[in-house]
């Protein structure tokens, strides 16, 4: 019997047993992986040094299927021996900056796979296409279907093709588990589990496939909108998280659109979801592998750079009306915040701390009433020329939590006091209105470097304080 057939015989019989306990299960779990480790080491499997997955076109001979697919199952930081068919395309030796990643199968009703690949490019400049990917994994198994789409998608994106910028691929259904009498987690109706559990499987042929192809990896759905240039603000806040670990960054808050990966981390998730292929959908998988990995909280971006343009679901066609209300069509103008620390003397409610108001993620600063004089600044570590800052507080849940008696001030001239470093002379540039503040044009309004920008509280007030985004746009110098 093939090995892959043993697998997921073995899993099949672990999923009936009732879950008495979690320690026989993952006694259970260690002692079959350790069994098939020794499976492996002593000859069982065909030899073999692991291929490149550019050097996966050649198929292998029948007697060798299923076998390639899990012998690396112990190995869980190797990629896994897939042989997929090249549909349209090949991958170039070079490798790219991002690999764009869509999954894609038959719909019911309405199709959009056509629409989001055209947004990828027509929202990319010809410097950015030189360092993205698009890859496509029709995961239908209506071979008909699968040919007519490419097809289509040769006839209109021909010359990206050519450039290497569009891969389109499938995983063989060879490759595929049994998809019959899966576990119902959540009483979900046998249709929904088998096709939430074959999404979990195509999307880890597919994150497996794209492992060397680029350096981040961007995990999107095929009915996706995609902002201006996305690509550069990307890369901006990349440069902004370099030396903090992070496993996913989130540039949308719907499902696993715009889910952002280090390439190096693909081959563990790709064997994640086929582990836990049949437990839950996709983007709760996601969740648990974030936090397995030690990124405790959700790291989200706004604005958000992708947004949900289905109408019509792939399960079964039915309504889909889900958007992100944070999308913005021109997101370019991401703002720089340079590195700075950031002092208060308003009362912090839990850990709703002060640094929280002038991070680009999805949080914010929530204070105790602010009285008269109390303050908010932000020293910068090296005086910089500003262009525009920006400042929003409360939120949409607590919109009376605003600073309704605020302005905004700018200084130079750091000295030291008892509370931290902070500017000895400031210049107002405005006051704030409806508990906000923009200012253009500041590199014109103020003579100096600024080292300081500064919120003070004009009135007191009893309501509490959320200063929900302090947002700097710096000068960029001329080039040279």
């Amino acid at each position: 019997m093939p090995l892959l057939q043993l697998v997921w015989k073995s899993l099949d019989k672990m999923r009936c047993l009732r879950k008495r306990s979690t320690i026989p299960f993952l006694g259970f779990l260690i002692t079959f992986l350790l069994f098939l480790n020794l499976y492996i080491e002593d000859g069982y499997v065909l030899e073999g040094d692991k291929r490149q997955l550019r050097e996966s076109s050649v198929h292998p001979p029948s007697s060798e299927r299923y076998v390639h697919t899990f012998r690396d199952l112990s190995n869980f930081s190797g990629t896994i021996n897939v042989t997929y068919r090249y549909l349209a395309g090949t991958p170039l030796n070079r490798k790219k900056f991002l690999t764009i990643g869509l999954s894609s199968v038959k719909r019911k009703r309405g199709n959009y796979l056509l629409e989001t690949i055209k947004s990828i490019f027509d929202q990319s400049s010809y410097e950015e296409l030189k360092e993205i990917v698009v890859v496509v994994h029709l995961a239908d198994f209506d071979l008909v279907w699968c040919e007519n789409l490419v097809q289509e998608i040769t006839r209109k994106f021909a010359h990206h093709i050519i450039a290497g910028r569009l891969l389109v691929i499938q995983a063989p259904e060879e490759y595929y588990p049994s998809l019959d009498g899966l576990k119902r987690n959540y009483n979900d109706p046998e249709d929904r589990v088998r096709f939430r559990s074959k999404q979990n499987v195509d999307y880890a042929f597919l994150l497996n496939f794209c492992t060397n192809l680029s350096h981040f990896y961007m995990m999107l759905e095929d009915d996706v909108r995609c902002s201006r240039n996305f690509l550069t603000a990307l890369k901006k806040v990349i440069t902004s998280r370099e030396g903090s670990y992070w496993v996913m960054l989130e540039f949308s808050k719907l499902g696993y659109i715009g889910k952002l990966y280090h390439s190096r981390d693909l081959p563990r998730l790709a064997h994640f979801l086929l582990m836990f292929y049949q437990e839950m959908p996709c983007d709760w998988l996601l969740i648990h592998f974030r936090g397995l990995l030690a990124q405790k909280d959700v790291i989200r971006f706004k604005p958000s750079l992708f947004q949900h343009m289905g109408y019509y679901s792939s399960y079964k066609g039915v309504e889909n009306k889900l958007k992100d209300d944070d999308f913005e069509e021109d997101s370019i103008d991401i703002p720089d915040n340079p590195p700075a620390a950031i002092y208060t003397n308003i009362n912090v409610f839990e850990n709703y701390d002060a640094s929280k108001a002038y991070s680009t993620v999805d949080e914010y600063f929530w204070g105790k009433p602010p009285s008269t004089g109390d303050f908010f600044v932000v020293v910068f570590n090296k005086s910089t020329k500003i262009s525009k800052i920006k400042i929003t507080t409360g939120s949409d849940d607590r919109q009376n939590d605003i600073l309704h008696h605020g302005a905004l001030e700018v200084g130079e001239k750091l000295i030291g006091t008892k509370k931290g470093k902070q500017c000895s002379s400031y210049i107002t540039l405005g006051e704030f209105k409806n508990g906000n503040i923009e200012v253009q044009d500041v590199d014109h309004k103020i003579a100096f470097d600024i080292e300081c920008v500064r919120i003070v509280v004009t009135a007191s007030q009893k309501e509490w304080l959320i200063i929900r985004s302090i947002s700097l746009w710096t000068t960029q110098p001329p080039s040279q």
